[in-house]
């Protein structure tokens, strides 16, 4: 596997971990359609969150949040109505973006972005 994908995947299961303990309970990971996907789906309270992932090693290309864009916003969203369309009784969604930087043997560090719009 690519280092890029272990990283991802490394990335995947500690935002797992982190939204739980934040409160989150996870429905779905890398939930797919067509193709688009979801990398968590999760609810917290009576609000259904679309959650992109992103994890960097190092700051090299920038911070993790940083690649999230306005066409991959749009590919989330796609996939959130294609959800929710699926599963009708969520009334309120929102979309997130969770950044996390993995450098060496610290501790990652977590930045939660809320609410994201295009």
């Amino acid at each position: 596997m690519a280092r890029h994908n272990e990283t991802g995947k490394k990335g995947e299961l500690l935002a797992a971990d982190y939204l739980q303990q934040q409160g989150f309970t996870i429905l779905h990971s890398n939930w797919r359609h067509q193709r688009y996907e979801i990398d968590i789906i999760a609810t917290r309270g009576d609000i259904l969150h679309f959650i992109e992932v992103k994890t960097r090693q190092s700051l090299s290309y920038g911070l993790p949040e940083e690649s999230v864009t306005h066409k991959k916003i749009r590919s989330i969203v796609t996939a959130g109505v294609a959800f929710q369309y699926q599963y009708p009784a969520w009334k309120r969604v929102q979309y997130d973006v969770l950044s996390i930087v993995i450098t060496g043997q610290e501790t990652p560090e977590y930045l939660f972005i809320e609410d994201v719009y295009l």
